[in-house]
């Protein structure tokens, strides 16, 4: 596994490295490491190898970029190490960015089988993050960027049906790419009994923290409500380019005390913090990127027993109806917070959604997926017989 991101934290790539583990598969995570040098927890099976530490502070697309080059250099130099010495059936290289699947050349060509994981589409990221449109240069090299990498593996993995369907128009054959959500891990995110430590009604988001994810607008509709849920308040856990602005707009909207912005914790911890909340809030911004990007945490809450309320974005309307969530207009705040009073007075309403949603995501279980997963990579790596991944 390759991944620019921190293992402990990131669902996907845990959830891929530990099945492969727990069949009896010897399992490496090249990633990212935490400033403070703390060790990552990770399943005793998974032998992760942080080799670049990373804060997510970055304000330009040059520090970023500088950051992410020279992650693939000592990517690349680990694995020819690696490889030479006990060589690898099979590199999982998880995207963004796609040029990390370069780190893989000199493995691949040894022979090698390469994955490559789009968890999001690069260029529309960009897009969003950076208000560029898809005319400019820079989407239109991103685009380029994406059909080369995808070039260079055997197969791609994406993270949805709607961004497999526009992978499939402009980067990847079809019979090469396969969707596999982000399904939750039942083993970290099982729904459990939480006792409440005092009256309070906690409505919460986890994730990151960038613009398209829309935190803004959930803190803006929290304080258009505040007066009439006297004692509720709005915890935040996440880290990312926002979290600054945020805290600022909090304390405009004189919500201090009622809306708390944590740091992000480990993937363990922060199931035991969603399972406790009494309504989560999935904001994400109706943009080209945030409408089609899926998002984990919905499906992570459904399975806690935790109800939901979400931008009506076309990937959650492609998934979801409103006997599962309660559906905001996205980019709405006036709207989001008529939803959060209703969920916040309405505790059969609540109800209904959690029971309707329990039965719903035990079909978008990993243990029930999981062999999509594995079939592809038994496919890639079977010695030579003709047989194809579907």
């Amino acid at each position: 596994m390759l991944a620019y991101t921190h293992y402990e934290s990131d669902n996907r790539v845990m959830r891929y490295a530990e099945t492969l583990a727990a069949r009896g598969d010897t399992v490496d995570v090249l990633a990212l490491r935490h400033r403070n040098d703390e060790p990552p927890t990770a399943n005793p099976s998974v032998n992760v190898l942080p080799i670049q530490a990373r804060t997510r502070n970055e304000s330009t697309r040059i520090a970023y970029l500088c950051r992410v080059l020279t992650f693939l250099v000592r990517a690349a130099c680990l694995l020819h190490q690696r490889h030479r010495r006990q060589p690898y059936d099979l590199i999982h290289v998880h995207s963004v960015p796609d040029f990390l699947v370069l780190a893989a050349a000199w493995p691949r060509q040894a022979g090698a089988k390469v994955i490559l994981d789009i968890h999001d589409l690069l260029p529309e990221f960009y897009a969003s993050k950076f208000a560029a449109g898809r005319e400019t240069t820079v989407f239109k090299v991103l685009r380029w960027i994406e059909r080369r990498s995808a070039a260079l593996a055997e197969h791609v993995i994406i993270a949805n049906d709607l961004w497999r369907a526009r992978l499939i128009r402009r980067s990847v054959p079809g019979e090469k790419c396969t969707t596999i959500l982000n399904y939750p891990d039942p083993r970290i995110f099982a729904r459990q009994q939480t006792a409440r430590r005092n009256d309070r009604f906690v409505f919460l988001y986890p994730g990151s923290l960038n613009w398209h994810q829309g935190v803004d607008l959930a803190i803006r509709a929290f304080a258009k409500i505040k007066e009439r849920v006297p004692h509720a308040e709005f915890h935040i856990y996440g880290a990312g380019p926002e979290k600054t602005r945020l805290r600022q707009l909090a304390g405009e909207l004189n919500l201090a005390g009622r809306v708390q912005i944590r740091d992000s914790v480990s993937l363990r911890k922060v199931a035991g913090i969603m399972a406790a909340a009494d309504v989560a809030v999935v904001p994400k911004r109706g943009d080209t990127f945030g409408n089609e990007a899926f998002s984990t945490k919905t499906l992570e809450f459904m399975m806690l027993g935790v109800p939901v309320i979400v931008a009506a974005t076309a990937i959650d309307q492609f998934y979801f109806n409103e006997s599962l969530v309660k559906f905001f207009r996205p980019d709405d705040s006036d709207d989001l917070a008529a939803a959060m009073l209703q969920l916040f007075e309405d505790p059969r309403l609540r109800d209904h959604l959690v029971g309707n949603a329990a039965a719903f995501a035990q079909r978008y279980d990993w243990r029930v997926n999981q062999h999509i997963y594995l079939d592809l990579v038994d496919a890639l790596t079977r010695p030579a017989s003709g047989c194809q991944p579907s």
